[in-house]
């Protein structure tokens, strides 16, 4: 699509655009809807319904915006372990198409871009917006010091959640903060379904993640994340009084992640990378099922 797109320019300027496209990951957006639909959670369960129009397009630009500066500041802390791994050795600065003080400046526009639509909101959201900004700019080095950079990447993509609270309400309450440690569950079941696809190359560049701590036990402790998972959307549900459309779609987000247990059980890496890609329908369904819950009260 992107090279479809960028078709009639001149080809060194098609070339240059196509790799910073692809720095900030436009080529694939499934990054980006991860991030979507629990901030898409937020505003809803925030508004009690439908969010204000403005806020919704704020958090909405902002998730694509925040995304992108995730990618480049991850492949930037990743410029020397990337081109270790068979999955990423391609990558625009990992090859040396894009050189990381490039990198560097485009992490900062595009910081700059997703604090000015912050500006738009209200105070509390904007001094919520600093720690957003470090938990995107820490994520990626985490992996070296620590074997749980899947749950930091939870809380770094789970930001946007007591931010809309706060856009929205003015504060965050309680059921905001149990939907963030419901997305960081969530987030970290994802990753390390992904991590697990380069499990091997990790342990071999000395990377460190989830899938590599858990070893053996992953799918089980997987199991076990899921249903802590489960338990914490059931009591978003009973503390925001949500009605039947809300326990049909986690009845089917239940069903999806047995799916997704199921087809890794040889822990083959094409199987992970299938399961982590179907959470962007799980995220939809959560979604569609919390929209209709609060369109029908």
């Amino acid at each position: 699509m992107l090279n479809a797109l960028l078709a009639p320019l001149p080809p060194a300027l098609r070339e240059r655009l196509h790799d910073y496209l692809v720095l900030m990951r436009l080529d694939r957006p499934i990054g980006a809807l991860l991030l979507l639909w629990p901030t898409w959670w937020a505003l809803w369960l925030a508004a009690k319904g439908t969010p204000p129009p403005g806020i919704w397009l704020i958090f909405t630009v902002g998730v694509f915006l925040m995304r992108a500066a995730g990618c480049v500041i991850n492949d930037y802390a990743d410029r020397k372990l990337d081109p270790q791994v068979a999955r990423t050795a391609g990558r625009p600065i990992a090859c040396g198409r894009i050189a990381p003080r490039s990198a560097l400046k485009l992490f900062a526009a595009l910081l700059a871009l997703a604090f000015l639509l912050v500006l738009l909101t209200n105070r509390l959201t904007i001094e919520l917006s600093f720690a957003g900004a470090a938990l995107a700019a820490l994520y990626p080095f985490t992996k070296r010091y620590t074997s749980l950079p899947q749950v930091v990447l939870g809380a770094a993509f789970g930001w946007s959640i007591p931010m809309a609270f706060a856009a929205v309400q003015g504060t965050v309450p309680a059921l905001g903060w149990m939907l963030f440690l419901a997305n960081v569950l969530w987030s970290t079941i994802y990753d390390t379904e992904y991590a697990m696809v380069d499990r091997a190359d990790d342990l071999e560049a000395g990377a460190r993640s989830t899938a590599i701590l858990f070893g053996d036990a992953d799918l089980p402790i997987l199991g076990v994340l899921i249903a802590s998972l489960l338990l914490t959307l059931l009591l978003i549900g009973t503390r925001a009084t949500l009605g039947w459309p809300w326990y049909v779609a986690l009845i089917a987000a239940a069903a999806q992640f047995a799916w997704q247990l199921w087809i890794m059980r040889a822990r083959d890496p094409a199987q992970g990378l299938r399961a982590f890609r179907q959470n962007n329908w799980l995220g939809m369904t959560l979604w569609l099922g919390l929209a209709l819950a609060l369109a029908l009260r």
